[in-house]
């Protein structure tokens, strides 16, 4: 299925496109500038109710007050992404509450590929926060929508994940298993009224990724957030942002590898 197009299932073409974005948005990463970005603009569409799951924080804190001047109801939930034996007492407490529209998985970590190659505990330690704690909520938050019979679940990747790089082949690898999983999840839930959407951003702009030196289509928080508006709409089950960044991975996925090794990516 065309990544623009709108799937039959669940809610199917009767419904308005406005109408498949959230009232209710569980955010698991809730001090994410790319999920806070997502946030801000749901709730300027139709949004009322905002469950920011994270490590509790001042900046935790803050996000949630920040969504509140925006007219929205707010409310934090201590959640640990390493922390996987207490993902479905935490979740469930959150969908026992009322139904969820939308869960956006955002938690993850960049890592630093230099220290962590000489550092296995540290590498383990970004591949259990991006994909195994991804696996554990998000079969936690998938069984539940499944109750529900209706929901989002939208995962952010990353072009990372589509071929290793020298770079940063440890995130990398963690976000392909992440993206395949994410992928695999969505056909297990075709038919069930519960939409997945795996979110492919490239470079993104944010403090975190400061330091690092900027690449080719980088884009912004606020631009991802646009992206998954319009995914949600179409319920989309693949969104790249920038789009053209499908065709250019398309291509890079394809290269030898004597000639990929020689890029300078």
């Amino acid at each position: 299925m065309p990544d623009d197009t709108v799937s039959p299932t669940g809610w199917g073409h009767a419904v308005p496109a406005a109408a498949r974005l959230p009232r209710s948005l569980l955010v698991l990463g809730g001090t994410s500038e790319i999920a806070l970005a997502t946030a801000r603009r749901l709730i300027a569409r139709r949004t009322r109710t905002v469950w920011l799951a994270g490590r509790p924080s001042p900046a935790l804190d803050r996000a949630a007050e920040q969504l509140r001047r925006l007219g929205a109801q707010v409310r934090t939930v201590a959640f640990d992404a390493l922390d996987h034996a207490s993902h479905e007492n935490v979740l469930g407490k959150v969908f026992a509450e009322g139904d969820i529209d939308m869960v956006l998985l955002a938690f993850g970590t960049l890592g630093d590929q230099a220290h962590d190659e000489r550092s296995p505990r540290a590498a383990v330690r970004v591949a259990q926060t991006n994909y195994t704690g991804a696996v554990s909520a998000g079969l936690v938050c998938a069984g539940a929508l499944q109750n529900q019979e209706h929901g989002s679940l939208v995962v952010l990747s990353s072009v990372a994940g589509e071929r290793a790089r020298r770079a940063d082949f440890i995130y990398g690898s963690s976000k392909a298993g992440l993206d395949t999983f994410t992928q695999g999840l969505g056909d297990a839930l075709y038919g069930t009224g519960v939409h997945v959407m795996v979110v492919r951003p490239g470079f993104v702009r944010t403090r975190t990724t400061a330091a690092l030196p900027e690449a080719p289509f980088a884009t912004t928080p606020e631009a991802v957030a646009t992206a998954v508006e319009l995914g949600l709409r179409r319920r989309a089950e693949t969104v790249w942002v920038p789009g053209g960044l499908r065709v250019v991975m398309s291509a890079l996925r394809h290269l030898p590898r004597a000639v990929f090794r020689r890029l300078p990516l």
